[in-house]
């Protein structure tokens, strides 16, 4: 289950970093609304995808199983099944709801800036700095459930956010608005 908090961790806080980035030309309001409305959105379809491919898994190892049993049982009325079913549901909504809990990082910012006016590129440049910090959080405690160098491993995921971050602002710097 750890997998499906730290995986939604990490999408809802790059992808929503994504579109605060892209929409740096608009109000600080709507670049709210658009955080918001897409960390929503993408927490809700992780929720319908990592239940879909976690089911879809489940069913097959439970093929597997019936079929190699000598007489084929019908597993879908065990608690096997009932087990199967139960965890792919939770894998689903703790997915979604971690992306969800991470798309709202990058937006922090842009609602402290809406009701303080600390502007857009402070919003922005904090947006970055916390996102970056908790992809650097993650990754340090991977490394050190896999027993890597903690920094390394941090530092490793934290490169991956920055590199977002730039590929990102070079998109919105290079079309016109």
């Amino acid at each position: 289950m750890q997998r499906y908090l730290f995986r939604g961790l990490i999408d809802g806080s790059l992808s929503t970093l994504g579109v605060v980035i892209g929409a740096q030309g608009a109000s600080i309001g709507i670049i709210i609304a658009a955080g918001i409305g897409g960390g929503i959105a993408n927490g809700l379809s992780n929720v319908l995808g990592a239940f879909t491919a976690e089911k879809s898994e489940a069913e097959r190892k439970l093929a597997e199983i019936q079929k190699a049993m000598v007489f084929y049982p019908q597993l879908r009325k065990t608690e096997l099944y009932r087990d199967m079913l139960r965890s792919t549901i939770m894998s689903g909504i703790l997915d979604g709801v971690a992306t969800i809990a991470g798309s709202i990082v990058p937006v922090i910012p842009f609602i402290i800036a809406f009701f303080v006016g600390i502007g857009k590129m402070n919003a922005l440049i904090l947006a970055i700095i916390l996102t970056t910090l908790l992809l650097f959080t993650i990754g340090s405690y991977i490394g050190k459930i896999s027993r890597e160098n903690l920094i390394l491993a941090g530092t490793k995921m934290a490169v991956a956010g920055i590199a977002t971050a730039l590929i990102c602002t070079l998109i919105e710097r290079s079309i016109p608005t």
